[in-house]
């Protein structure tokens, strides 16, 4: 690994924020690693300090011995608590897409290959909190949890490992940027509009179909379900929701256009495909998928699903 440069010494962001993003994993070391007394530890050495000017000023030995073992403990506990980071490795893990308003995942694992214990690290994500302990010669993953409000790709913030063990005399830390990121869906609108009306496959392509005028029979509802073949009688009597069946009908394929979707801005509209999406791969339909620029043939399956999504979060 290359030297520092003067200029990337001397950066006060790095204290905060680290080097520069990594697709790797990251070995703590010294240059990684930031070390500063904590609250306690500034009162500890102002006790020291009075002792001392309590020793001097009555001449008492026993004073100048409690200072000086005081003192030696704070020193030790500086390497003690840079030891409880120094040869950590951090790596990068896996981020699950999510929808706009949930909590995004951001995974990392981390490994001690040390046959030294680590006893109450924290790993930090803005507000977020996680505290592990190692063992010797282990390893564990966790996960970073950070609200996402807008679609689209969303980069990781720093991550920061720090400890304060063992008395909490000092707190050290260690910045690290991964190139993470989470793929952000639309929110899925909270308003159920019906699909839009639109031909099946068959009829786009010209086959005239057969036996629709032969009633069958009843099933529940299901969202996609053609608003004509609801039973309404029997709706209204409070029995439930019912479409009427029709021999010789064929499974609906149905097109989500973004053309059609109601809403006063692109947003809204985005809302609204991302909620016709959930609820045509819920019902099992096979759906076509057109934005303005893209159109997606019809299927269905978790992989066309996420191929749709994935175009109404990069749209």
């Amino acid at each position: 690994m290359s030297a520092l440069t003067l200029k990337e010494r001397f950066n006060p962001s790095r204290f905060f924020v680290g080097e520069k993003a990594t697709d790797g994993p990251v070995s703590l070391n010294q240059r990684r690693i930031f070390i500063m007394p904590t609250q306690r530890g500034l009162g500890f050495v102002t006790l020291i300090a009075l002792l001392l000017l309590i020793a001097f000023v009555y001449n008492n030995n026993l004073a100048y011995m409690l200072a000086f073992l005081l003192a030696s403990i704070f020193f030790i506990t500086i390497l003690h608590t840079y030891r409880s980071l120094s040869g950590l490795i951090v790596s990068p893990g896996q981020c699950r897409p999510v929808f706009a308003g949930q909590a995004a995942g951001f995974a990392i694992q981390v490994d001690n290959p040390t046959s030294n214990e680590r006893l109450q690290v924290k790993a930090s994500l803005l507000q977020t909190t996680e505290i592990i302990t190692l063992s010797a010669h282990s390893q564990t993953q966790i996960t970073l949890f950070n609200s996402v409000h807008k679609r689209g790709w969303h980069q990781a913030d720093t991550i920061t490992l720090s400890s304060t063990y063992p008395i909490g005399l000092f707190r050290a830390w260690s910045p690290i940027r991964f190139n993470l990121k989470v793929l952000v869906y639309p929110k899925p609108s909270s308003v159920e509009i019906p699909f839009p009306e639109t031909a099946n496959a068959q009829d786009e392509q010209g086959v005239a179909q057969q036996g629709h005028d032969d009633f069958f029979g009843l099933q529940t509802y299901q969202p996609g379900d053609a608003i004509k073949h609801i039973h309404w009688k029997a709706y209204a009597k409070g029995i439930g929701l019912f479409s009427k069946q029709y021999d010789g009908e064929s499974s609906a394929q149905i097109w989500l256009d973004y053309i059609q979707a109601p809403g006063n801005n692109v947003e809204e509209r985005l809302s609204q495909c991302c909620r016709w999406l959930i609820d045509a791969e819920q019902a099992g339909l096979s759906y076509g998928f057109a934005l303005p620029g893209l159109r997606l043939e019809p299927g269905n399956g978790k992989g066309h699903f996420q191929k749709c999504l994935e175009a109404l979060a990069l749209f």
